[in-house]
């Protein structure tokens, strides 16, 4: 099983690629965003990655099978729904 650090370093690395993305991510992913709104499942956290990347390295990660389960961004980044700052 690989390590949470080099899953989030695989996920930061991938940016908005969905193909690089998908394998990373569990389809059952809760996705946390900076400004507190949870988004669930991998195919509806990739649309919203679509259009932005992933917002830095998260405050906190949980693995399943590998693949990111939870990602909980920090507060105060920017939101991948708005665009704005949050905090």
């Amino acid at each position: 099983m690989p390590e949470a650090a080099d899953v989030v370093a695989a996920v930061l690395a991938a940016g908005r690629d969905p193909e690089r993305l998908r394998p990373l991510l569990h389809p059952y992913l809760h996705w946390t965003g900076p400004d507190g709104a949870v988004t669930r499942g991998r195919t509806r956290v990739l649309a919203l990655l679509a259009t932005d990347a992933v917002p830095g390295p998260p405050a906190a990660v949980e693995l399943r099978d590998g693949q990111v389960y939870r990602w909980v961004c920090r507060p105060g980044g920017v939101s991948t729904r708005t665009g704005t700052t949050s905090g």
